[in-house]
């Protein structure tokens, strides 16, 4: 009896000094993220654990956590040599009180996150949505972050949209890189919406880490889908569809056919008055004068023009004639904006004011916030409709006032938050552009 007693004391003393493995099992909460939900005055609450803790909730409230919420779980199998698994939660806030801040923890009884806190947008469109909009953020060289971690939990936003290319690449290290990278921007997005499109650089595994990592409206994988703040109704899209056919044409068809019927739905009467601008995002643009071989300093672009020779699925003329007002793109890992241009023909408003009352969508490529790819180079000759570009890391800054002016801000990291870039949109009306033919 002593020899078993002792040996057992022996085994022990291994493990607690490393020299026989122990079965550790991990439940603690990580890369918490928000998201807009499905349901008006809803909030999806996204979180990972290495292990599956049987339950996934939320406890949450205005003055400590007096509700509490359940959700679901899903396991993902990154598609890497070593197989990283991980559980992904998933639990939706619904009917908050609107213009209310409240506080939150994610998890379950085996372990629970820090506190986080959220502010639920104000009913209707008479507010000012604030936004940062920027891409191609890595997990090195991440200049933008520190920033952004300091301005959000300041409360200066409302909600982020991070415009394709994520931590490069979220697959890396079988799915290591993108593990870190959602606990970088942690500190950002479990305190607002964290919006996304998919990038070029979340293509392995077709887009696995993508579509499995975020919770986006819609139920559309994240691919594509649209939401309301304010005055404006926000549409995300995948440019990837067009560049990626190895998976099929049918995800790039479905997509143009939602892209429209959104588009109608946005432009009925009704609608329009209640949220006057459309805006886009989505990763590849269509213009660009950056002096590389991307698809953007092509004359016929994929996004732009469509599919080569047949010209369908093109969506310049779909986003001109259901008149949309700004588009955002990245991809470039530069900042650089043009004057409100179709079919490379500029159509400013006037001389003097050529954001007042354009004649067609003003495009904005922000992909400089910082990535180990570095920075992306002009072309010596700028195109005529090319109103202002510029080579610093930074990111984007959208307030939409009212129905009639949007201001832009461009926030140059290298000058210490300097702006460097200032304009306004202004309309008087909106609807489609064909009218102004």
């Amino acid at each position: 009896m002593p020899k078993k007693i002792n040996l057992i004391k022996f085994l022990c003393l291994l493990v607690y000094l490393g020299c026989v493995s122990a079965n550790t099992l991990h439940y603690q909460p990580q890369q918490i993220h928000l998201s807009i939900g499905d349901e008006p005055n809803s909030i999806v609450v996204t979180w990972n654990t290495i292990d599956n803790p049987g339950k996934s909730m939320v406890e949450y409230g205005i003055n400590g956590f007096i509700l509490t919420a359940s959700g679901t779980r899903k396991l993902f199998v990154d598609g890497g040599k070593e197989k990283h698994s991980q559980w992904i939660h998933k639990v939706t806030l619904s009917d908050l009180e609107p213009d209310i801040k409240y506080i939150y923890h994610c998890g379950s009884n085996l372990g629970w996150s820090a506190e986080f806190f959220f502010k639920t947008f104000p009913d209707g469109n008479n507010w000012i949505p604030r936004i940062a909009l920027f891409g191609d953020m890595g997990n090195e060289n991440i200049q933008s972050l520190p920033r952004l971690q300091e301005e959000t939990q300041r409360g200066l936003y409302d909600a982020i949209i991070h415009v394709g290319d994520f931590a490069y690449d979220m697959n890396s290290d079988n799915a290591r890189v993108g593990d870190e990278f959602m606990n970088q921007i942690q500190s950002i997005a479990a305190y607002v919406p964290y919006m996304t499109c998919a990038g070029n650089h979340e293509e392995s595994f077709n887009f696995s880490n993508y579509r499995a990592r975020f919770n986006m409206p819609g139920q559309t994988d994240n691919m594509f889908y649209s939401f309301n703040m304010g005055p404006v109704h926000f549409i995300g899209f995948s440019s990837e569809v067009y560049y990626f056919m190895n998976y099929g044409i049918k995800s790039l068809v479905n997509q143009y056919e939602w892209l429209e019927k959104d588009l109608i739905e946005a432009n009925k009467p009704e609608n329009r008055k209640e949220r006057p601008w459309i805006v886009t995002f989505a990763h590849r643009p269509m213009y660009c004068s950056n002096e590389n071989g991307d698809d953007c300093t092509h004359y016929e672009t994929l996004v732009r023009s469509g599919l080569p020779f047949s010209e369908f699925f093109a969506l310049e003329p779909l986003f001109y004639k259901y008149g949309v007002d700004l588009e955002f793109w990245a991809h470039e890992h530069s900042y650089e904006r043009l004057w409100p241009i179709y079919d490379y023909k500029v159509y400013n408003g006037s001389y003097e004011e050529p954001y007042r009352n354009p004649r067609a969508p003003v495009h904005i490529i922000t992909g400089s916030a910082g990535c180990k790819e570095g920075r992306e180079p002009f072309i010596r000759k700028i195109p005529e409709w090319s109103a202002f570009h510029s080579q610093d890391y930074g990111y984007t800054q959208l307030y939409a006032h009212n129905s009639t002016h949007l201001e832009l801000k461009q926030i140059s990291v290298d000058k210490a938050g300097a702006v460097i870039d200032q304009f306004y949109v202004i309309k008087d009306e909106h609807g489609s552009y064909t009218k102004t033919d």
